[in-house]
This record gives structure tokens, sequence and C-alpha cells, in this order.
């Protein structure tokens, strides 16, 4: 699959820098390909890397840097927005998962790279897929 057709969600990169091994590196081969992340993902990871991982800063920006580089990241608008809304009223998401499957069904990508929603469930032309599975 084309690495444009790839949007990845909070989790994939928060693995980038884990202690697990099997799944740092599947997250690693993932978005080495490169993909596509929205601001919200950033602002997730940034939120999990210091309240969780206790990171600086400075750290931080380091590994945004290289995420950025191999990652096309898309705004959010109020188009995406009111697609959340649909998503998080008809499939029962939270507005933040439904805000992830809004921002990488109008970046028209096939895959969303996630664990937190159910694995190959498929949302218009975007398909779920648990990247650490089997």
């Amino acid at each position: 699959m084309p690495a444009a057709d790839s949007f990845f969600d909070t989790n994939v990169l928060v693995y980038l820098i884990s202690d697990d091994p099997r799944r740092s590196n599947r997250a690693r081969e993932l978005v080495e390909a490169g993909g596509v992340i929205s601001i919200q993902i950033l602002n997730e990871f940034v939120a999990v890397a210091t309240r969780k991982l206790r990171m600086q800063i400075r750290e931080i920006r380091e590994v945004l840097v290289i995420v950025r580089s191999v990652c096309d990241v898309r705004p959010l608008d109020i188009e995406t927005h009111e697609m959340a809304l649909d998503f998080a009223e008809r499939l029962r998401f939270s507005i933040y998962d439904a805000m992830v499957v809004a921002a990488a069904v109008n970046a028209r990508c096939s895959t969303l790279w996630t664990e937190d929603l159910q694995h190959g469930q498929k949302i218009k032309h975007l398909t779920i897929r648990n990247p650490f599975l089997g």
C-alpha cells in the first residue's frame, strides 16, 4: 500500500518510543514508510509524552521532527469536525476517535492504523487496522 494511503493514530507514534521492542519495531516500520497524521495526533502525542512518559518538550520536539519529516501533517477544519460529529453519533465513537477517523477519511487514506478501534471495520473507503495483531 502506498504510504499516502496510511493514516496513523497517536498510539502508533507513542510506540515509536516504547520499551516494547515488538511494538516499537512495528511502529517504526510503518511510520518510516510515510503516511498522514493530523494536528490532533501531534497534540495527543505531546500530551501522552509529557504526562505519562514524563518526557521534556525538547525530547518531544526531537521525535516530532522525525515524524513530521516522513508524515504529511493535515490541519483540522469545520468539515472534519462536522464529519466527526456524524461518526460520533452514528458509530458511537468518542469525539476524539471520530476526529481521527474523519481526518483519515478527508485525507483519502485507505488505512487507519490504530489499536483503539475495531480491526477490519470499514468506514467509507477507510479500513481500520491494528498494526500489533498477530
